[in-house]
């Protein structure tokens, strides 16, 4: 993997991508009796995962389930979960997976934009789903039966006609401040963005990936590609409790562990009231936000040799570069270079590469930049563009970043993040970051004035962080524009299904009782 540093740009070479199901039939050609998929019901291996995942596709046929047909799936990310991606989209259909807690007022706006021909429920989301659909609703529960019968009595490979670039799956992003839009997600970009991600961190066929998250998330989604490329066993968790975390990683002796900040403090805690027998964990994965430094460094000292990985990415293209595994603990604050076969561009407000240093917005361009999002051509046209070197569509992500002179990235916040206060231009991250290296800070979400009230910290901590203790810490650690005005404490940050701080519930917060 081969590294070309250009002022503003930075490049790697690349793997090809193909049809999602084939890397599950490429697994079961070398490890047809490996442990494929593991949840608090039972394991499957490879060659039973791949058999169910065909007789779903079977029963897809006898309902009339074809190519390029939506089937909408509000279920838990269980093992069905992964037999069902496999199936749909080995029959050509798009799997739509939604987060068992999307309420009615968003489900609404999925089923009507996705226009589902089936749609798939489990347990109490089948009965609203039954109230919300307008095409045939099923219950998980009722279907497997029939799914496992077909598996016994055996299925042949689906026939071919899926093609790459036809749509696998479609993403909905959370919808916390308007309603859900899909990332349009075909085949050839995600298998080929998958093994990019695998190029880099190197899965292995004795890896146990514990992972936290949901499949309708695509940090967890793609943990059901990566783990298949390779050959390594994929632990479902997210219906965990919090509590019986730790002791799940260590009975299932997981190995990788993809986390976000949240997670990560999580498991810290638990590390420490506890050490004796800690899981065998040689990397931490992170995306979603910055992993705060005093958090890296506790992962490294609680699981010795472990790396911790940090990342940079977003759904419309996946994954937008990696710090390699080797390198974990240099260049502090890079999320790493591009993905192998990738681009990253850092363009000013004309559209021109800024030279090494300097920063802009971060563009990404290569084989793993979605087509755009379903149904809304006007912001497909914004965040998708033609690369005018090679052609093909580019990524604005709408973040801010800079290159250095070897081509690693630094990511410095979001449009959202950024902000001018006192004629300085600064971003939320900087003040979050500096409000977690303040001892005893376990959580930090930094509110951009607005509205009349002026720059906010709120922190987590525990009953020794006062609130006064925490700007006189961060004045010592930023320049005088960027400290807080008003600094709040609470017991926990409201987070958002994925384990991301809710920005929306703090402002509400803090309009309830004031800053």
């Amino acid at each position: 993997m081969k590294e070309r540093a250009v002022p503003g740009v930075a490049t790697h070479e690349a793997p090809a991508g193909g049809l999602v199901h084939e890397l599950l039939e490429q697994a079961v050609l070398t490890a047809a009796d490996a442990p494929a998929v593991r949840d608090s019901g039972g394991m499957w291996t490879y060659r039973r995962l791949s058999g169910l995942s065909r007789a779903f596709g079977a029963w897809l046929d006898a309902r009339g389930v074809g190519h390029g047909d939506r089937l909408v799936v509000q279920a838990p990310s269980r093992r069905e979960l992964v037999a069902m991606f496999y199936g749909a989209v080995s029959r050509g259909a798009v799997l739509v997976p939604l987060n068992p807690g999307m309420k009615a007022f968003h489900l609404r706006s999925v089923l009507a934009d996705s226009e589902p021909a089936l749609v798939i429920g489990a347990g109490s989301n089948t009965g609203r789903l039954r109230e919300l659909a307008a095409v045939p609703v099923h219950d998980q529960a009722e279907l497997w039966p029939q799914v496992e019968a077909l598996a016994d009595g055996g299925v042949p490979p689906p026939a071919a006609g899926v093609r790459p670039q036809d749509t696998a799956v479609l993403v909905y992003t959370s919808g916390s401040t308007a309603a859900p839009k899909a990332v349009v997600c075909p085949h050839a970009q995600m298998t080929f963005a998958s093994r990019a991600i695998d190029e880099v961190l190197a899965y292995r066929p004795d890896d146990v990936v514990f992972c936290r998250f949901p499949i309708s998330w695509d940090y967890g989604l793609y943990k059901v590609l990566l783990t298949c490329i390779g050959r390594s066993e994929l632990v479902l968790a997210d219906e965990e409790s919090d509590l019986s975390l730790l002791r799940r990683m260590r009975e299932t002796r997981a190995t990788v562990v993809p986390i976000v900040p949240s997670l990560a403090q999580m498991i810290v805690s638990l590390a420490r009231r506890g050490p004796a027998g800690l899981p065998p964990v040689r990397m931490f994965t992170n995306t979603g936000a910055a992993l705060p430094a005093t958090t890296m460094r506790a992962l490294r000292e609680l699981f010795p040799g472990a790396r911790v990985v940090r990342q940079f990415g977003q759904t419309e293209c996946k994954r937008v570069s990696i710090m390699p595994p080797e390198e974990d603990e240099e260049r502090p604050g890079s999320v790493g270079l591009p993905l192998p076969g990738t681009r990253v561009l850092i363009l000013d407000a004309e559209g021109q590469p800024l030279p090494a240093g300097e920063t802009g917005e971060i563009v990404a361009t290569g084989p793993h930049v979605m087509p755009g999002y379903w149904r809304v051509p006007e912001q497909t046209a914004r965040a998708f563009r033609v690369d005018p070197v090679t052609g093909r569509p580019r990524l604005h992500t709408g973040d801010y970043g800079r290159l250095d002179d070897d081509g690693y990235l630094y990511f410095e916040g979001r449009r959202d993040d950024m902000f001018k206060r006192k004629g300085i231009r600064m971003s939320t991250v900087e003040i979050e970051a500096a409000a977690l290296d303040v001892p005893g800070v376990q959580a930090a979400a930094a509110l951009p004035p607005s509205g009349g009230t002026d720059l906010v910290i709120v922190v987590e901590g525990g009953p020794g962080v006062e609130p006064h203790v925490v700007l006189r810490e961060m004045a010592a650690r930023l320049e005088p524009a960027k400290v807080p005005a008003v600094c709040r404490v609470v017991a926990g940050l409201p987070l958002t299904a994925h384990g991301k701080n809710s920005r929306r519930e703090l402002v509400a917060l803090l309009e309830e009782t004031g800053p």
